[in-house]
This record gives structure tokens, C-alpha cells and sequence, in this order.
């Protein structure tokens, strides 16, 4: 018996020997992002150390950089498609980018992209707090980003909505009543409330827009392997706690969810295209 389980051991430390060797042998993983936003915590930490957490708990040396200079949303878009300047970002889904790049299908913010507030001018609040249907909503303009799949949903329900290639022009477009509202993620808006108040913006207190757009880890479909790895570690944080521990740890996060919560606001439902109601997300 004791010789069997020498054996055994002695098999393990061999295997486990192997498994690092081939560890410290595999190519360096290098993965690069896009440039993060001014301003936003989440935005400038978040999603690079959930990466990171993500790579620690699979095998293989790796690299995490973020490419120094701003990119619009299209260009990154095309830039990760043809393995250019960055290889992953994080974004919502929708069917043009699951044909054009290879999503990795773990939600990244769990449901709070789901749940939007909007950023208005600071003068137009009595306007939206008499808003009681989503029929009165679609009176109002909304603005977004070019190719944010959000824009796809809301145009979809019927809203119109006016956008901008550059993700910074939309404040003073905004502020000079381009249009009237700006839907943002329930964890994004604060953050942008803090930098552009001084320009005459707030969060509405009273409405929340709800649809489900999954926010995922995207890289070219070239990259199997590197999303095979990130897809693992992430499916290993979930599964030991330590995704929602560092989500959890977010003030950003932290208000979102009160937010949501707090059941204070009105909800207007939004429908969503079939192909982003065809998506999934764990």
C-alpha cells in the first residue's frame, strides 16, 4: 500500500513537474487594450485587472498594455478585427461585432449594463420627470456613440437618436442641445456626471431604460487561443468568488446596484433586435 501510494505521488510530481515546464515554455500572451476614458475608475482599472485576474488563474506567461493613444469606437472595432494596434477590448454586443470579431461569452459587469439612466441638462430635469410612458419618451432625441449597439435598441423602440464617431463630442453636443438625452450604464454615469457637471449636466433622478446588451471581452477570430484562455480564468473567478469580489469592490458598482435596488425609478422596458435577443452571457 505505502509503495503504491509513493507511486502515486511520484506520478503526480512528475505530471505537475511537466505542467510547469510547459508553463515556462509556452510563448508570452501579450494583449493589448484600447486607451481608457478620462475620469471614469472603472473605465481607467477595472476591466484590466479583471484580465489580469483572469490570466493569473490559467497557465502561461502574459502581458497586459493598453495602447497609448484614443481610438473611436470604430476604429477599434477594425483595429481588433485585423489583429492592428490593439488585440481585446470590452464593449456591448450586438450582431455586426459578433460577425466581425469572436466574443467571449462571460458578462463582464453581470446585469448593470442592462439598466440605463441618461445624462440630461441640468435645466431640462422638470421635462424628464414628467415623462410617464416610453410613447412620451420617443418626443425626445438621445444620443450615442456610432456603432454602440445601444443605438441599435433604441432605435429599434421607436427613439430617435443622433451620434457621434467620438465618444468626448457627445458631452458638449449635448450641452448645445444637439439632442436631449444621453442613455449611460447605471455604473458609467456618475463618474461622467462628476467631470461635466461643470458644464451644466447631471444624471436624471427618475427613469431607468431597460434592456439586456451582455458586456463582453472581444478579440479577433484569429485569436481562438487567447480567448480560450481568458474565457477559463474568467469562468475560474466566478467560480471561487474572486470576479464578484473585485465587481463588488467598485464604488462605481456599489452605487449602481443601491441604484437598482432602490426601486425609486420608473422602469420603461425597451425590445430588443432579434440579433442581439439571440445572444447569451454567463
Amino acid at each position: 500500500m505505502l509503495k503504491t501510494l509513493r507511486r502515486a505521488a511520484a506520478g503526480l510530481l512528475l505530471a505537475a513537474a511537466s505542467t510547469l515546464a510547459q508553463a515556462q515554455n509556452a510563448p508570452l500572451m501579450r494583449f493589448v487594450l484600447p486607451s481608457v476614458t478620462p475620469g471614469s475608475e472603472v473605465q481607467a482599472t477595472y476591466f484590466q485587472l479583471l484580465l489580469r485576474l483572469a490570466l493569473e488563474k490559467t497557465e502561461g506567461p502574459f502581458s497586459i498594455e493598453f495602447y497609448p493613444y484614443e481610438l473611436t469606437s470604430p476604429r477599434r472595432a477594425l483595429e481588433l478585427q485585423r489583429n492592428g494596434v490593439i488585440n481585446i477590448m470590452w464593449d456591448g454586443t450586438n450582431a455586426q461585432r459578433e460577425r466581425d470579431l469572436l466574443p467571449i461569452r462571460v458578462s463582464l459587469v453581470r446585469d448593470l449594463n442592462d439598466y440605463r439612466v441618461f445624462m440630461i441638462r441640468k435645466g431640462d430635469e422638470a421635462r424628464f420627470r414628467a415623462v410617464r410612458s416610453l410613447d412620451e419618451l420617443r418626443q425626445f432625441t438621445a444620443g450615442g456613440g456610432f456603432n454602440w449597439p445601444s443605438v441599435d435598441v433604441l432605435r429599434h423602440n421607436g427613439l430617435r437618436v443622433e451620434t457621434s464617431v467620438n465618444y468626448s463630442s457627445l458631452f458638449p453636443m449635448l450641452k448645445a442641445k444637439r439632442f436631449d438625452f444621453m442613455p449611460r450604464g447605471v455604473h458609467e454615469a456618475w463618474a461622467e456626471e462628476t467631470m461635466y457637471a461643470k458644464d451644466g449636466l447631471m444624471v436624471e433622478p427618475t427613469i431607468f431604460l431597460h434592456y439586456r446588451v451582455p458586456f463582453y471581452f472581444f478579440v479577433s477570430k484569429d485569436n481562438k487561443a487567447m480567448a480560450r484562455r481568458v474565457e477559463k480564468g474568467l469562468k475560474l473567478a466566478q467560480a471561487d468568488g474572486s470576479f464578484d469580489k473585485l465587481l463588488n469592490g467598485y464604488p462605481a458598482f456599489q452605487r449602481a446596484l443601491a441604484e437598482i435596488a432602490a426601486r425609486r425609478r420608473k422602469v420603461f422596458e425597451l425590445a430588443l433586435p432579434s440579433a442581439i435577443a439571440g445572444g447569451s452571457s454567463k
